[in-house]
């Protein structure tokens, strides 16, 4: 009686295992044992084998701009502020430092609040005192403008339209008290000073390092008027504004004031 035999052979030679239950390589469809059944273990070498290859991954990545965060994100994440790109962990102005982040200011301490209150009430009540009838000066001035044209000194060539007009009251002391003159208007304050000086023949030492300079100072305020303003940037827009046709005081200050205590007193 011949003998049953059951399963078959694995296919490597030095194996030929009898395998009940054997493994078919979807490969080179070659039959093996337990021990041979993945491709390594038997070299498999069919040509037909499907290799499977890792596709690149071709999604486009918004990088984090925040110092050296690696984040990254699928869509761009912007600030609507500095707008550049930002992952969801700094997309917070706070928490990416934003450059356009507006910080509070701290509330002005109690003793800067106390002194400022001291000098404003000061000033209020010597601007009220000098500001009687201050209510006219642009009528005033208008009316001052037509006679100050007859007579003001000035460039020459200066365009009839960009002139502008004032009663120059000079420094105590002067040989004249006030001189008419004209202007640029799209002249700074320092340059007005420094044609003003040189009209009236005033000694002026304003590029120098000295004690005292020559100011432009508002005859009602005595406020001395900022060097690097223009003199247009003084007309009829602030509080206490300067008219066309209306009167400055011209004074030597020390470095350290911006007011003129007096400035009333060179128009009586």
């Amino acid at each position: 009686m011949a003998e049953l035999e059951i399963g078959q052979h694995c296919g490597i030679e030095q194996c030929r295992q009898l395998d009940f239950l054997p493994f078919v390589c979807d490969g080179c469809s070659g039959v093996f044992c337990l021990e041979h059944r993945s491709r390594t273990a038997h070299d498999c070498s069919e040509v037909n084998l499907k290799t499977e290859e890792v596709k690149p991954d071709n999604h486009k990545f918004f990088m984090c701009t925040y110092k050296s965060c690696d984040g990254k994100e699928l869509v761009p994440v912007l600030c609507p502020y500095c707008e550049k790109p930002f992952c969801l962990r700094h997309r917070h102005q706070v928490d990416h430092e934003c450059e356009k982040l507006e910080t509070p200011k701290p509330r002005m301490a109690v003793t800067q609040q106390l002194v400022k209150d001291i000098v404003d009430s000061k000033k209020e009540a010597t601007v009220n005192k000098r500001c009687r009838g201050a209510k006219n000066s642009e009528t005033a001035a208008k009316v001052a403008l037509m006679k100050l044209k007859m007579h003001a000194c000035g460039d020459k060539s200066l365009p009839q339209t960009e002139r502008i007009y004032f009663q120059v009251f000079l420094p105590k002391g002067s040989k004249e008290k006030s001189k008419p003159m004209f202007f640029c208007s799209k002249w700074s304050i320092g340059k007005v000073i420094d044609c003003a000086a040189s009209l009236a023949s005033l000694k002026n030492d304003n590029n120098k390092t000295t004690a005292k300079k020559l100011r432009l100072c508002h005859t009602v305020s005595g406020e001395a008027l900022p060097l690097d303003h223009t003199i247009a940037s003084w007309i009829g827009t602030k509080e206490f504004s300067l008219c066309n046709g209306g009167s400055v005081v011209l004074e030597y200050l020390e470095n350290d004031l911006q007011f003129l205590e007096d400035a009333h007193s060179y128009l009586e």
